[in-house]
């Protein structure tokens, strides 16, 4: 199997980490979320061409050390790591304008 592997991986961490995580991105620029999966996505294929499949532990490390730093920064802040609760204080901490009710 050729790079169809990485493409398939990548496929899926990114329906993954776009259904579970978005909750945590409401506010966050088009252009920031892009640039990241640009990042991931071609780092990965970058690597593939100098390291083969290996190169699938590149966003796999990338993802784990972002999730740690995302927990430990939640549970400092008083914040729940997966529902983003409380949700106005998370908005705070995020400098986020505070949605009109």
């Amino acid at each position: 199997m050729g790079i169809e592997l990485e493409l398939f991986v990548l496929l899926i961490l990114m329906t993954l980490g776009l259904c579970v995580f978005t909750v945590f991105a409401v506010e966050t620029p088009w252009w920031r979320r892009l640039l990241k999966w640009t990042m991931v996505i071609g780092g990965t294929l970058v690597l593939y061409q100098a390291v083969g499949h290996w190169a699938l532990m590149f966003p796999v490390l990338f993802m784990g050390v972002g999730a740690v730093v995302h927990i430990v920064w939640c549970r400092k802040h008083g914040i729940h790591p997966l529902y983003a609760t409380p949700r106005r204080k998370y908005y705070e901490l995020r400098q986020w304008p505070w949605p009109p009710e």
